[in-house]
């Protein structure tokens, strides 16, 4: 039953989502994130000082140094907040966009708050080599360069290399290389179904970036932009495992990407206050972890969780988006969630990530959960309503999970 105090989608928005090699490689993830702030406040009609906090997540922060620090408010600013304006930049890994969007909603119960914004911005392909030591060098000598995009991993601390953990979890779990690679053929090849048949596209889901050129017109990305329609079983079974992982390939793993995200999120009352008609109803957000190793399990943990704090079973979601860190991801939580009961999941799988995932769409690491949060939303209204499911993980094992009912 609907109530006046509900807490509400009215807004969401994002960029293509890019490929390595993008031109959107040389746009800060501060100015994709100015972009899509402006965007998700236009679509409702919305001013900066209406907005009564800013949560905006980044989980490379070699590459935002670039531009020093603080990249919500810099980002802000640039949208034209005014000074007074509230911002807080934060980090939980992938999850850290929806974790943005939970943030806000702690303050709209709490009554601190009426309209919270929620963003989620990386270009992962700038992020720059690191040269540790060298401001301190010696004349003499070698300097060390370090890629942070190497290994993506928390080796430096001791910890495992994510594709490690995640296929080795994978195969305990009885998820083989080869069904991770066809999950991985599946993605591409629903994005592409979705592409074709008008489900993603501008003014819904997405926003174009225009790149400036010294002659002609402005370059317009208007799409998702490493979607391989033609992948096949035999082409993904080639590539050779990465960083030492058992099962985990450049194949079944997202490419490395730009792209930004933003939601926006009041009560149903302020909602009907300014005539704007809600995406979805947020039934349920919360955050879980896990034993680092388990990154692959905590999506699962996160659903569970969030269904716990409402009553309704998996059963009861008609859609289910699960982000694909890696292939893996999806594959061991929709097992987890079907108690290990084979058919029920199957049934599971043909309702997880209708319209394929990051490994296909891409994985700006800090903006994707705001994007699994828009289009399940989207997807859901499509349908004709009903409740669905979201949730990521995030590096060591966190996670961040959202129920929503359209």
């Amino acid at each position: 039953m609907e109530s006046r105090d509900d807490i509400v989608l009215v807004s969401a928005v994002r960029t293509p989502f890019s490929k390595f090699d993008s031109p959107m490689k040389d746009i800060p993830s501060i100015k994709l994130g100015e972009m899509v702030i402006r965007e998700v406040m236009n679509r409702v009609g919305l001013q900066p000082e209406e907005i009564d906090e800013v949560n905006y997540g980044s989980c490379l922060p070699a590459e935002f140094a670039l531009e020093t620090d603080v990249p919500g408010r810099q980002a802000t600013l640039l949208a034209g907040f005014p000074g007074e304006s509230i911002s807080l930049s934060l980090d939980r890994a992938c999850c850290s966009s929806l974790t943005a969007m939970r943030l806000g909603i702690r303050g709209i119960k709490a009554g601190e708050l009426k309209i919270v914004m929620a963003v989620g911005s990386e270009n992962m392909p700038r992020c720059p080599h690191l040269a540790p030591g060298m401001r301190w060098a010696a004349r003499l000598g070698h300097l060390k360069l370090i890629d942070p995009l190497f290994y993506l991993g928390y080796d430096a601390m001791g910890f495992n290399t994510i594709a490690v953990d995640a296929g080795e979890v994978a195969l305990e779990y009885g998820i083989t290389r080869e069904m991770q690679d066809e999950w991985a053929m599946r993605s591409h090849k629903l994005a592409a179904k979705a592409y074709a048949e008008g489900k993603i596209k501008v003014g819904e889901e997405l926003m174009p970036v225009e790149i400036p050129r010294k002659k002609g017109e402005p370059l317009v990305i208007d799409k998702d932009e490493c979607i391989r329609e033609n992948t096949t079983m035999e082409a993904l079974a080639k590539l050779k495992t990465v960083y030492g992982s058992p099962t985990i390939t450049a194949g079944n793993a997202p490419p490395i990407s730009a792209g930004s995200s933003a939601l926006i999120v009041m009560t149903r009352q302020e909602a009907e206050k300014r005539g704007l008609e809600p995406l979805a109803t947020i039934v349920a957000s919360v955050c879980a972890a896990a034993e680092p190793r388990y990154i692959c399990t905590i999506p699962a943990e996160s659903i569970e969780k969030a269904l716990a704090h409402t009553g309704l079973a998996i059963d009861d979601m008609d859609l289910i988006e699960i982000n694909e860190a890696f292939a893996a991801m999806p594959l061991v939580s929709t097992k987890i969630l079907a108690q290990d009961n084979a058919g029920k999941w199957d049934k599971l799988k043909e309702r997880t990530n209708v319209n394929g995932g990051a490994i296909a769409l891409g994985h700006p690491v800090g903006s994707s959960a705001a994007r699994i949060t828009m289009t399940l939303a989207h997807e859901l209204k499509r349908r004709g309503g009903g409740y669905g499911a979201a949730a990521i993980c995030g590096g060591l094992a966190q996670g961040e999970a959202v129920i929503l009912k359209v």
